[in-house]
Parts: C-alpha cells; sequence; structure tokens
C-alpha cells in the first residue's frame, strides 16, 4: 500500500546567546531560514519576541508537524522550564508554553534538545549527499557559551551527564596559574572562560564581527581550545572533530596552527587519521533541530 500522507514540515529553533534562528525544512531538505534581531542579556519578554519573530518568518504562514527546540541552559522536563542558564538569564523560569505562544504549534509535540547535539547531527552529514562521517565525532560548539556532543557512528549521542556528553566548556585547560580567567560560572582557567563569546569580548576590545580575525595561532583562546582537545582525545577517542557555533565555524583560518598545537606529543590514545574541521552555518543547530524533531515524529 502505497503512503499518500503529506510530507512532514519541521521547525528547528535556536536560542542562542545573541540571537534565535530558526529553519523550516521538509524530507531533509531546508525550505526557509530566519534570525532574530540581534539581543544582549535578553529579558523574558525580548526573547519570547524574538522566538516568536525568528520562527514566524521560517513558517512563512505554514503549521509545522514538528518542531526541534535548542534551549540554552539546564532543562528540567518535569516542570518544562530552564533552571539555569548562565549565559541567557532571562529564559530561566520561562515556560515552553510561553515561549510558543503565539506560534501554530502543539508544545507537547516539541522535542527539546541540546544546541551541541543539534549541531553535530546536522554537520556530520555530507551536504551533497546526505551521508553521515564514518566513525565517532566530536562536535564542539564555540559561542557565547561552550559545549559538546560526541555522537556515535549510528548518530546517538554519548551521555555521560543527563544527557550531555559532558561540560568541555568547564574543562580546567589553565595555562598560567597565576593568572586564570573566571568563567560565568564561577570556575577559575575553565575552557569557556578562554574563548566563550564574553571573554573574547574582553580580550580583544572589536566588534563581535571581527573577533575570530583578531585571534593569534599564539594567543591563550586558541592555546586552551587545544588543551581542551587534547583532553579530548583521551576521554573520547573522536575519529572526526568539528567547531561549530558562531566563534568555532569562523576559525578556519586557524586550524593548521590550532592542528599543530594539539599533535605536539600528543596521546596514543588519539585515534590514526583523525580529521580536525569547522562547520560552515550558523543554522546547524536550527537544522539539526528540526531534523531531530522530524525523527522523533516519525519513529512515535
Amino acid at each position: 500500500m502505497t503512503d499518500t500522507s503529506p510530507p512532514l514540515l519541521s521547525l528547528g529553533i535556536d536560542i542562542g546567546g545573541t540571537s534565535v534562528k530558526a529553519v523550516l525544512m521538509c524530507a531533509g531538505e531546508e525550505l526557509a531560514s530566519a534570525r532574530s534581531e540581534p539581543y544582549q542579556h535578553a529579558d523574558t519578554r525580548t526573547l519570547c519576541h524574538a522566538i516568536t519573530a525568528a520562527a514566524q518568518r521560517a513558517l512563512v504562514g505554514q503549521r509545522p508537524d514538528a518542531i526541534g527546540l535548542c534551549l540554552p541552559g539546564l532543562w528540567d522536563s518535569a516542570t518544562r522550564t530552564v533552571t539555569y542558564s548562565a549565559n541567557v538569564p532571562g529564559i530561566m523560569g520561562l515556560a515552553l508554553a510561553d515561549m510558543l505562544s503565539a506560534l501554530p504549534v502543539v508544545p507537547s509535540a516539541c522535542r527539546v534538545v541540546s544546541d551541541a547535539f543539534a549541531a553535530a547531527s546536522d554537520v556530520r552529514l555530507d551536504p551533497l549527499t546526505g551521508a553521515p562521517l564514518a566513525g565517532r565525532l566530536l562536535a564542539i560548539s564555540l559561542g557565547t557559551g561552550v559545549g559538546a556532543c560526541v555522537l556515535e557512528d549510528d548518530g546517538t549521542p554519548l551521555r555521560v551527564s543527563g544527557d550531555s556528553s559532558g561540560h568541555i566548556g568547564q574543562f580546567d585547560v589553565t595555562l598560567d596559574p597565576d593568572d586564570a580567567p573566571t568563567g560565568s560560572d564561577g570556575s577559575a582557567g575553565s575552557l569557556e572562560a578562554y574563548i566563550g563569546l564574553h571573554a573574547l569580548r574582553d580580550r580583544y576590545r572589536v566588534p563581535d564581527e571581527a573577533i575570530c580575525a583578531a585571534i593569534s595561532p599564539g594567543d591563550p583562546p586558541l592555546r586552551a581550545l587545544a588543551r581542551a582537545i587534547r583532553i579530548s582525545h583521551a576521554i573520547y577517542r573522536p575519529h572526526h572533530i568539528r567547531l561549530l557555533g558562531g566563534v568555532g565555524i569562523r576559525l578556519s583560518h586557524l586550524l593548521a596552527p590550532l592542528r599543530a598545537n594539539i599533535d605536539a606529543r600528543l596521546t596514543s590514545l588519539a585515534r590514526p587519521g583523525w580529521t580536525l574541521g569547522c562547520g560552515t552555518s550558523d543554522l546547524h543547530a536550527a537544522r539539526g533541530a528540526a531534523r531531530i524533531a522530524a525523527q522523533s515524529s516519525q519513529t512515535v
């Protein structure tokens, strides 16, 4: 019997530290995308407006069958709220139903995922063939905050702490014990304290769009990232590493010196032939969230 049901429409929404991105997808293909106006330290009202604006622009009047939502912080599935968000405090305590109240969606059909998992799910697929990378992928999301997701060969995430593959942003990568920066959670010498967006703004004092170009190979942010990746080789043993997020995708010009720093006397636990690369789009997380939501709906 032929399945004559219409193709499933899925909407992915990525709530970031500086803007909201949304992507509408159907059968794995991107139909439309949109981005909210940028914000800083957004309060609840600003966030709800940004979510609505980005989603409505991407939907162009259509009603999605499934929705995937990337939330910045710790998600409580019982209360359906974010209980803690260091980089987007305005979202804490905001109910899922209120976030989506102005959209033609049913909150109960919404799949909440981490931005790192969503972005990794998108970047592992070849943009031309749709074929996935072979082997274990470590996707490091570098933006306002720093997160990571490890995907196994079949695309399932490695879970170390709750739904997370671990908190790479809190890795202690102290370069100088006498001058260790402090992260948003109060920890000293964390990766996020070196290469999170707030730390980069404080260090370089240039417009956001010029920050990555201002980073030099020997600068502390890149050295700290190399140290975190060296640690990750011993913990996760990835076949592939991809840098994602608003900062990560803009570090492609520094991949060669970063790789050299990582490779210098690297642990023998590292996989032979491991690869290092950058993502190519600010929409990886939103696209990945839409993909995951569609898959979840199809398997229910």
